[in-house]
């Protein structure tokens, strides 16, 4: 008897499906040898090497037991896990648990679960590859001493609970510093000049005046009413007609990150779902001829395409088709996402005669759904492109021209499978030097729109161009967060909570190599190095290490504690446990003694109007009824000035923002800068707008930030409460004190 070890069962019974009786198959059911849950579980030895202590969890005792039991009475043990980093590791840790050399053991790898597929991997075995091991178990020890060395200090200066992770707490960064832009964002004013000229025809105006316009270039109603009574008053000729033809090129092959993006795009399926999807698909459903896996490993960032695959799709395209729509040579498809070293085809059908239409009536709603969408790009990507007829017309005037763009689809190529997405935009037949009249103009105000907040798919698309995670991580990353009430997920967009702007900050300046970018994917590169048997796992993991352990320890000093549990002698209204006074990132808040279990909190009373004060900025006036220092606030009817007295003295006096000016010249070119008002409230501003873009919701002064690598101005401002020099560049806050 044979024996192959695979991780899933579904994945087991598939297998066991298309052998005969000479083979058993069984699932590990994934990781059946881990690092212990209950300790750090890594020892330095005397050479400095990271030592794993690696063992089998209880609850996989029985399952380590049946293998065993089956490996005794078997001739040959295959070991059948997944052809990833992950896979091989998995395949090592069985080996060991069965006490058996991982190197006598032969290693059988397949991207589709067929049975093809899975008899040329039983003529074709190779061995464990111990670098792609090695690149496991680096990255693994990696993520254990960043999660429990970092995670406890994080819970012991900031709140019980939280945690910390290499992917999750650069992953983290980027969310919250999408959201300190939005917050940031100062809305620019700018004027659209809507141009219909006769028989309908929409024109942009490109010209005026011999100056080129752009979307942004009309910024206030004098211009704008200028322009138009220019357009009114000119007459314009067709000075221009042009033809072209473009392509609309075909679409790559689906691998995990573009798959995951496009099934929540077409779909609505979060990443989660879309690979508990995919993993069925893989694994195998019922198919006419049996149960079968009917895509291929969806954990990939390769696009590549096996010989075979293009030479049965080439035969379905023409036969349904016909020879017009099939390229004269298969495409080839290189473009890797940054960092791709797994050796995986891109994901498509592992049966081309399994179609949407046949696999309807064998595939849950949701499976046909994605299977549709994979089968579908897969055909799309080996016919030819679309092509359109570009027309374009240019109407001049004396002082002002206008262009006019449409399209014609002229040969459908993949849009005949996919359907075309854009309509045509057909312009009516017209000849150069003919008049042209203005139908209709209108003059529109807009503001800028701060940048939107990253949804689950443009996150993972995010995170796969900086190199930071790779296919089998982007997904969970984002769970993590999620579970760890870092983020919530509202209308398919993810917003920090407050926690996540209170533990990012103190990471960033205490760890501000776990939450950098570009570190977290240069780690990406050197673990890739390592699978490829260019770097030693062994140095990679000391030279990070020793250095870090270092950083925790000075984090210990340094990091002033945020934790105020102060017992309220009250209940709470949740689940009956103490309600507690802590202290959170923008003052003090009830919650529950419960938490992360009861996720209960209150505001304090009267914390509202902290808040104000809080945000209140100093204006050096003073008040003419006690003498104190006057402060500038927002109301409903825009900036006034207020008694820092509040709420023993109510004065209010109006101002002009318009009018205030700072003595200190703009840090950024020297010129003038004052106080302006927004939808979003006051900042300051350069005079010489908009070739010096310089802003700031707080008056800079002349000096400089001591930050290392840091030459920003430092700002004076009032900050919970205390004055405080803030650095308009890094935003490091320092006591005046210590300044002056």
């Amino acid at each position: 008897m044979n024996l192959i070890i695979v991780e899933s069962p579904a994945k087991a019974k598939t297998i066991k499906n298309f052998l005969g009786k000479d083979y058993e198959v069984i699932a590990s059911k994934g990781h059946i040898r881990d690092l212990p849950k209950s300790r750090f579980g890594i020892s330095v030895d005397e050479d400095n090497h990271l030592v794993p202590a690696y063992s089998v969890a209880k609850e996989n005792a029985a399952t380590v037991k049946e293998i065993n039991a089956l490996a005794k009475k078997s001739d040959t043990i295959y070991i059948a896990t997944d052809e990833d980093r992950e896979g091989e590791a998995i395949g090592w840790h069985i080996a060991h648990a069965i006490k058996r050399d991982p190197e006598t053991l032969p290693r059988i790898v397949f991207h589709e679960i067929t049975k093809t597929a899975i008899n040329n991997a039983l003529q074709n075995a190779r061995k464990i590859d111990m670098d792609m091991v090695n690149a496991q178990q680096a990255r693994r020890i990696l993520d254990r001493v960043v999660g429990y060395k970092l995670s406890p200090l994080l819970s012991s200066k900031i709140q019980k609970g939280l945690s910390a992770g290499r992917v999750q707490s650069s992953t983290l960064k980027l969310v919250v510093d999408r959201e300190r832009e939005i917050k940031a964002f100062i809305p620019e004013e700018y004027w659209s000049i809507d141009t219909l000229f006769k028989k309908d025809i929409e024109a942009t105006l490109i010209l005026h005046k011999q100056e080129k316009l752009s979307k942004l270039s009309i910024t206030n109603k004098k211009q704008a009413d200028v322009i138009v009574e220019s357009v009114k008053a000119d007459s314009f000729v067709i000075s221009k007609i042009e033809t072209k033809e473009r392509k609309s090129a075909t679409p790559p092959p689906f691998m995990t990150s573009t798959l995951q993006q496009t099934a929540s795009s077409k779909l609505g399926f979060t990443p989660k779902k879309t690979m508990m999807v995919a993993q069925a698909l893989y694994e195998g459903v019922k198919t006419p001829s049996g149960t079968s896996g009917v895509i291929t490993y969806m954990r990939t960032d390769s696009l590549n395409l096996a010989h075979e695959a293009l030479s049965a799709v080439r035969g379905v395209i023409e036969s349904r088709f016909g020879k017009k729509y099939l390229p004269d040579e298969p495409k080839v498809y290189t473009k890797k996402a940054k960092g791709a070293q797994e050796a995986h085809e891109a994901i498509r059908p592992t049966m081309l005669q399994f179609t949407p239409e046949v696999a309807a009536s064998f595939l849950k709603p949701d499976e046909i759904k994605l299977y549709r969408l994979i089968y579908e790009r897969f055909m799309a990507c080996q016919m030819n492109d679309a092509v359109f007829e570009q027309q374009s017309i240019i109407f001049s005037g004396k002082e002002n021209e206008y262009r006019a763009s449409g399209r014609k689809l002229i040969f459908d190529g993949f849009y005949a499978l996919t359907g075309a997405e854009d309509k045509d935009k057909l312009l009516p037949s017209l000849k150069e030097g003919e008049g042209a009249e203005i139908q209709k103009i209108k003059q529109e105000q807009h503001f800028t729109e701060p940048p939107a907040r990253y949804s689950e798919a443009a996150l993972i698309k995010k995170l796969e161009s900086e190199g930071i995670g790779r296919p089998s991580t982007y997904a969970p990353t984002i769970a993590t967060l999620s579970n760890r009430t870092y983020v919530t997920i509202e209308k398919k967009q993810i917003i920090p909570t407050e926690m996540a702007f209170t533990v990012t900050e103190i990471l960033e300046k205490n760890f501000a190599n776990i939450v950098n970018v570009s570190f977290t994917a240069n780690m990406e590169e050197k673990l890739d190095e390592v699978a490829e048997g260019q770097n030693d796992w062994q140095k990679l993991l000391s030279d990070f290490y020793f250095p870090f352990l270092e950083q925790v320890e000075e984090g210990k000093e340094k990091i002033i504690s945020l934790k105020v549990a102060k017992p309220l002698g009250r209940a709470c209204p949740k689940c009956g446990e103490e309600l507690l006074l802590r202290s959170g990132r923008f003052g003090e808040f009830i919650a529950c003694s419960g938490f992360p279990k009861c996720k209960y909190t209150e505001q304090v009373e009267g914390d509202k109007e902290d808040k104000e004060q809080s945000s209140s900025e100093s204006t050096h006036e003073i008040c003419d009824k006690c003498g104190k220092e006057m402060v500038l606030k927002s109301g409903r009817n825009g900036q006034f000035l207020a008694c820092s007295g509040y709420p023993e003295c109510k004065n209010t006096k109006s101002i002009n923002i318009e009018e205030k000016t700072s003595e200190t010249p703009c840090p950024e070119c020297g010129g003038k800068i004052s106080l302006k008002n927004s939808r979003r409230g006051p900042f300051w501003g350069c005079e010489n707008y908009p070739k010096c873009k310089f802003i700031s919701k707080f008056e800079p002064t002349t000096i400089k930030c001591k930050e290392k690598g840091c030459d920003g101005a430092l700002a004076r401002r009032t900050y919970r409460g205390k004055e405080v020099y803030e650095c308009i560049k890094c935003k490091t806050r320092t006591p005046i004190e210590d300044i002056e």
